[in-house]
């Protein structure tokens, strides 16, 4: 399902979707799940409940879910994650850091699973990866740190590059440690860093006129902002761009470099099965992805003007043409 269409299902404004059963289905587990509309929740929300399919549960029967979605409004996250306490669900499942915030301020007894949030400890969820304390458990992203391995592979696709601007989300808790990151990267690889902060989405066109006014080289991209305008705009000022997520490499951003998100997202699954059967969310560790892939927009690059090196191309997990 595209994005258009999987936006369109749910209307224009915060989504509630539950998917209910009989009454004899009732006494089946219920799912929150929360995600904050941008990026796409598409390819999660298929993979996760393809995961839980794969492990013996039937939507409607032995599993029930009550998926709540801000379309991109964080403003709306705290108010969509008590909705989903005042539904007494038995689990909240997360997606990005925004949305973790939202359900921990929401409730301290509902087991919440983080399907990749970026640094959970820098951020204040979890007291540790190996004993994460309280009520949330998941999956740790490793997006900050990736954010600054991105200005070691521009500095190699550009080896004359001296300006990277870092456009971060205001709303987004992450941002702090994903600059940070950036920050570190520029200055062992001698390179200036630029940090643009957006307090909201309609800013990110003035964003990239400023970056433009301001002879950046090259953008790295916070994963929470709008990243298909980001790419689409990058592309009309003819500035590289780089984000962690796959996604913006195939939204024609130039390249992305990040953890194999169909693993993680199925391991959230892994985490729902192991609490519905009596775990408690204290005694999981939080884990960390282990694979890795960069994708490299060929066409991107062209259409840029730029010449990829030979020895980037050969490391690519994907070249997309």
């Amino acid at each position: 399902m595209r994005r258009r269409a999987f936006i369109a299902l749910f209307g224009s404004t915060a989504v509630a979707w539950p998917l209910r059963g009989t009454a004899q289905q009732a006494k089946a587990p219920k799912v929150g799940v929360l995600v904050a509309g941008t990026p796409d929740p598409e390819p999660f929300w298929r993979i996760f409940r393809e995961g839980l399919h794969d492990l013996g549960y039937t939507e409607g029967q032995s599993i029930l879910f009550e998926f709540r979605s801000a379309q991109g409004n964080p403003s709306l996250l705290p108010a969509l994650a008590s909705e989903l306490v005042r539904l007494n669900v038995d689990i909240i499942v997360t997606w990005q850091t925004p949305t973790v915030r939202a359900a921990k301020e929401a409730t301290k007894d509902i087991p919440i699973v983080m399907a990749d949030a970026g640094d959970p400890i820098g951020t204040g969820l979890i007291a540790s990866l190996a004993r994460p304390g309280g009520n949330i458990t998941g999956i740790a992203g490793v997006t900050a740190e990736l954010a600054g391995k991105s200005v070691e592979l521009i500095r190699e696709m550009l080896p004359a590059v001296t300006r990277v601007a870092a456009l971060c989300n205001g709303s987004d808790p992450f941002s702090r440690p994903f600059l940070g990151q950036i920050e570190l990267g520029g200055r062992a690889a001698g390179v200036e860093i630029r940090a643009l902060t957006l307090r909201g989405s309609d800013e990110l066109d003035l964003a990239f006129s400023q970056m433009s006014n301001e002879r950046i080289d090259a953008v790295i991209v916070q994963p929470s902002l709008r990243t298909q305008r980001a790419a689409e705009l990058a592309l009309k000022h003819r500035l590289p761009a780089v984000c962690v997520p796959r996604w913006f490499a195939e939204e024609g951003g130039l390249m992305s470099y990040c953890p194999k998100y169909s693993d993680l997202y199925r391991q959230a699954a892994t985490y729902v099965d192991k609490i519905l059967k009596g775990s408690k969310p204290f005694d999981l560790p939080v884990q960390q992805p282990t694979k890795f892939e960069l994708v490299i927009n060929l066409k991107t690059a062209r259409a840029l003007g730029l010449t990829v090196p030979p020895t980037l191309l050969a490391r690519a997990d994907e070249v997309i043409e």
